[in-house]
């Protein structure tokens, strides 16, 4: 059985108040690209308590023009480890932060750049750390929102975990 929109947001909510928490703990700003997520990953941080000291902004680059415009993706597709990597640095370069979180893929209901629907490339970097993942998430629409933005989260958060683990071990 798959879980609901409104269960995966509710999730997605969890997991950005424990990135906050962590933020906070590390005294470090975090910053967002977004492409299909649509401002959902700000949201999530911006709705967050305590978020005026740790969330620095986001930026929507939609289009893929935006994209290398705004955030020095070089030319080529905007569905891709490369570009989601370069969306990462361009959005903490601009905002000065010392993390990144970035999402970019085909929500769908039709594909783009020749990927199917639900093919999603994410990023999160943390202090010049960067890890990606791809996914081919299914579903409407909504519901492959919904599981990039969970998904986007979860990685900042397991990255941040990491790097607290191994500022505390002398790493």
């Amino acid at each position: 059985m798959t879980k609901s929109v409104e269960s995966i947001e509710a999730e997605a909510t969890e997991v950005a108040t424990e990135i906050g928490t962590i933020l906070a703990g590390q005294g470090v700003t975090v910053a967002v690209a977004e492409s299909l997520t649509g401002g959902k990953l700000a949201n999530q941080f911006a709705a967050t308590t305590g978020s005026g000291e740790w969330f620095a902004g986001g930026v929507v680059a939609y289009q893929s023009e935006a994209k290398h415009r705004v955030l020095n993706v070089p030319e080529g597709p905007v569905i891709s480890e490369d570009a989601v990597v370069s969306m990462v640095e361009g959005v903490t370069a601009l905002f000065g932060s010392d993390a990144g979180l970035a999402a970019s893929g085909a929500g769908g209901p039709e594909g783009q750049e020749g990927q199917a629907p639900g093919t999603t490339w994410l990023a999160a970097g943390v202090l010049g750390t960067v890890k990606t993942e791809l996914h081919h998430f299914s579903g409407e629409p909504l519901e492959i929102l919904a599981q990039t933005q969970l998904r986007s989260l979860q990685l900042l958060r397991s990255l941040l975990t990491r790097h607290t683990l191994s500022a505390r071990e002398g790493h």
